[in-house]
């Protein structure tokens, strides 16, 4: 994540209503002096994301953060946001949150290939060592 975030856990349990809930990754930021909620998508954004993430950071703020800390900020990582349904969908919030694109690197299919064929070459010389 960068400098001075610190880790605070994964699938974070928080408990609304009776209901506990559970935060993707959430994190201190040393240098704004708040809590940051990192929730991950795996499928391109949806406006209703925004509406959760709001509730998630209220609920952080009445539950975890501290009076001398900041409010809680908000990051929804998708690997897809549109410019339009990223604006429409947080333009009236006041929780400070923002919305990123990821892209998945993946190895080159030629790459991934040859290390197959590596590995079978080698698990074969292994196999026939042993006899």
């Amino acid at each position: 994540m960068g400098k001075d975030f610190l880790w605070m856990g994964d699938e974070y349990s928080i408990q609304v209503g009776g209901k506990w809930r559970r935060l993707d990754l959430l994190f201190y930021h040393r240098a704004l002096r708040c809590l940051v909620d990192v929730e991950l998508k795996a499928v391109p954004f949806e406006p209703e994301f925004a509406g959760k993430m709001d509730f998630y950071l209220a609920a952080i703020d009445d539950q975890l953060k501290r009076e001398d800390e900041n409010p809680s900020v908000g990051i929804i990582l998708c690997p897809e946001a549109g410019k339009y349904e990223v604006k429409y969908a947080i333009d009236r919030t006041m929780s400070p949150m923002m919305i990123a694109e990821y892209k998945r690197l993946l190895i080159p299919e030629e790459v991934m290939k040859k290390s197959l064929e590596e590995y079978c070459t080698f698990m074969k010389k292994e196999e026939g060592g042993l006899k």
